[in-house]
């Protein structure tokens, strides 16, 4: 399994637990559940060797689809029987990684978010614990590689970029990306890695997304990726 960069403060800390949990429950101020999310993701927090990460998968090209070969989350789309987004994370997670993760190990759900296809995505925040005490078996139709990202590596500057998109009307946003690691992060994964970022260290992050509120469709200027 990969890992890229160094240490980072006390995110995962009861104290931290704690606040984040209660954040994310004031956040939400629906029942868990209530978001017409078509699918989600679970957003793995942990910890290497004492360090507090970000675990992400590596789509398989196997599969068919526009996701194939991109850094992601575990998850994907809400099953009938999934009582829930909770329920689809970590049935997702089971199926991918062979990881059955309790219930109680989640913090709580961070605001939905539509993908390139307009599917609604509801990311799933739940700490792991030490990744060294985890038996992975990735299903290799679904994953191609895990590896781990500490959140002092995300949250060095030098580590992030974004990518601005514009229109001829001249409307634009400007998406995350994290640079430096064993693969690059961006699209949908990197606004939930941001999203977290804000979380877990409250500012210390400088948000890099900006969509104004009308947005309609637009390509990538050339050259806008720092």
């Amino acid at each position: 399994m990969a890992e890229a960069g160094e240490g980072a403060g006390e995110p995962l800390s009861p104290g931290s637990e704690r606040r984040c949990r209660e954040r994310l429950a004031a956040a939400r101020g629906l029942p868990r559940g209530a978001a017409a999310a078509g699918a989600a993701v679970l957003v793995p927090l942990c910890s290497v060797r004492g360090r507090a990460a970000l675990l992400f998968t590596l789509r398989s090209r196997r599969l068919r689809g526009p996701h194939s070969g991109h850094v992601s989350f575990p998850g994907g789309r809400r099953d009938p029987s999934d009582r829930d987004a909770v329920a689809t994370a970590l049935r997702e997670t089971r199926e991918e990684l062979g990881l059955r993760l309790e219930e109680e190990r989640v913090w709580g759900q961070l605001r939905t978010l539509p993908d390139r296809q307009g599917l609604i995505v509801a990311p799933v925040v739940a700490n792991l614990g030490p990744l060294e005490d985890l038996t992975l078996t990735p299903n290799p139709d679904e994953v191609e590689e895990v590896f781990t990202l500490p959140l002092a590596h995300l949250l060095r500057e030098e580590n992030q970029g974004y990518t601005r998109f514009r229109t001829a009307a001249g409307y634009g946003y400007t998406l995350p990306v994290f640079l430096n690691g064993p693969h690059r992060v961006w699209g949908l994964t990197a606004i939930i890695t941001e999203l977290t970022l804000e979380l877990l260290a409250p500012g210390r992050y400088r948000r890099k997304t900006h969509v104004p509120p009308k947005s309609p469709s637009a390509q990538p200027r050339e050259g806008s990726s720092a």
